[in-house]
C-alpha cells in the first residue's frame, strides 16, 4: 500500500492503509484483541467500499495487441487491488483471531538469515545441516 501511495498517489490506497491501521489500533487496545461481530461487519463494508472506489480510480487495463501471446501486464496497483479483493478474509483475520499478528514482520525476520545463508552457500546439503544452522542462529538472537 505504501508503495502504491508513494508511486501513484491513489486515494483508495491511502484510505485502505488508514482503515487497516486504525482497525489495528482499536483491536490492540482491547483485552481480547478482536472486534465484535457488528464492528467486523462494518469493517467489511468499509473495506469493500474502498475497493469498489479503487477499481473506479484505476486506469483500464489495455487490451491485448494482435499477435501478442500471454497475459496483459497489469500495474502494481491493479494487482494489489485484486489480491485485496480475493484475500479479504486473510487480510482481516487479525481482528477475528487474537493470535494472528497485524504484520508478518516477525516471520520475515526469522527467515531472513537462513535465506541469506542459503543464497550465499547455494543450499543446505542435508536436512541435518539445515537444522544445525537453525539451532546455532537461535542462540545468537
Amino acid at each position: 500500500l505504501t508503495f502504491v501511495i508513494d508511486s501513484n498517489d491513489y486515494a483508495w490506497a491511502a484510505n485502505m492503509k488508514r482503515l487497516l491501521q486504525e482497525t489495528c489500533a482499536i483491536a490492540a487496545k482491547r483485552q481480547s484483541k478482536r472486534l465484535t461481530g457488528n464492528e467486523y461487519k462494518n469493517l467489511q463494508k468499509r473495506y469493500r467500499n474502498i475497493l469498489t472506489r479503487g477499481a473506479k480510480q484505476l486506469p483500464p487495463i489495455p487490451l491485448r495487441q494482435n499477435g501478442k501471446r500471454g497475459r496483459v501486464a497489469k500495474s502494481d496497483a491493479h494487482n494489489l487491488l485484486e489480491r485485496l479483493k480475493k484475500h479479504e478474509t486473510a487480510v482481516l483475520l487479525f481482528v477475528r483471531l487474537s493470535h494472528v499478528p497485524f504484520t508478518n514482520n516477525r516471520a520475515e525476520r526469522d527467515l531472513r538469515m537462513s535465506k541469506v545463508k542459503q543464497k550465499v552457500s547455494g543450499c543446505f546439503r542435508t536436512r541435518k545441516y539445515a537444522e544445525a544452522y537453525c539451532r546455532i542462529s537461535r542462540l545468537w538472537t
